[in-house]
């Protein structure tokens, strides 16, 4: 990420802080709740399918209108996700060919073990 885009993500979340003061105890409450089960969902995510490195952020974001914890959290995380995008422009075309082989060759043995397999969860076998 650049610092352009990053300070107008800044910029907007101290936007919404200030409006967010200004709900009832209630909204908040219920805006914490949510923000939690949405980071809840983000960090199960990390061991069960799903986006959790967009999750995850997300959850912070909305704590992060409310505690300070969550905002130090968010931006750690981004900065994590700013040095992740870096790295993945810097992989050589090697490391991508061959990592799109070795997911191809994990995926067909899933499938190879589900197909030959005696696997209950594949309804057809």
């Amino acid at each position: 990420m650049t610092d352009a885009p990053r300070s107008r993500l800044v910029d907007r979340l101290q936007q919404r802080r200030e409006a967010y003061r200004r709900k009832s105890p209630l909204y908040r409450a219920a805006w914490v709740t949510v923000g939690m089960i949405v980071t809840a969902a983000g960090v199960g995510m990390l061991v069960l399918p799903g986006p959790a490195f967009v999750v995850i952020p997300i959850g912070l974001a909305m704590l992060s209108l409310q505690f300070k914890w969550a905002e130090r959290a968010l931006d750690l995380a981004l900065e994590h996700a700013e040095k992740a995008q870096a790295a993945a422009k810097e992989t050589s075309p090697r490391t991508r060919i061959l990592t799109a082989v070795a997911t191809v060759a994990v995926i067909a043995g899933l499938v190879a073990w589900a197909v030959l397999g005696d696997i209950w969860l594949v309804p057809w076998v």
